[in-house]
């Protein structure tokens, strides 16, 4: 491996170090712990934290990874700033890229950033990766994919609305 590739892997590493200590080591930073899984349906609301911001997310067992609606997107060294829909309060965020990832469909293929978001979904707090991308044509401004299910959840698809945030935070705005 070069000296670039060793810099870059040593740039990585401290971004998810940081990114471990932001979330898991922070005072004050507690998360739900729970066994049992959660039975989702289709559609789910899903809380963005810290911002307490209630999100509807389509759940989607074929998707890899979850996805969230980032409109204005811009790229800033090492952040992405980005602006949650209107309908959704048109809150700014400003986050660490911690990886670019290729998403590949039958009509596209685009690099897209991706962050580490908190997310309540039922009574579980859980860290997971998003990608961003302009999601204005898609009904649900949320997708949750396989990388955040696995956080021990499972989904009826005959049904929606199962799993109600209900994390400390669950207070929306």
């Amino acid at each position: 491996m070069s000296s670039n590739g060793r810099m870059a892997a040593f740039k990585r590493m401290m971004i998810r170090g940081s990114l471990f200590l932001i979330f898991f080591i922070a005072p004050g930073v507690a998360f739900a712990e729970t066994k049992e899984k959660i039975q989702l349906g289709a559609v789910e609301n899903v809380l963005l934290l810290p911002w307490r911001v209630t999100l509807p997310a389509r759940i989607d067992t074929g998707a890899a990874t979850s996805s969230l609606d980032a409109r204005k997107l811009r790229i800033r060294g090492k952040t992405v700033e980005f602006t949650l829909p209107e309908q959704y309060g048109g809150r700014q965020i400003r986050l660490p890229i911690l990886k670019w990832k290729t998403i590949r469909s039958a009509e596209m293929e685009e690099k897209r950033p991706v962050v580490v978001l908190q997310l309540c979904i039922g009574s579980k707090r859980i860290l997971t990766e998003v990608n961003l991308n302009d999601r204005s044509k898609s009904k649900y401004p949320l997708l949750v994919g396989r990388n955040t299910l696995r956080h021990g959840f499972i989904v009826a698809c005959d049904t929606s609305y199962c799993a109600t945030p209900s994390c400390p935070e669950a207070t929306s705005k």
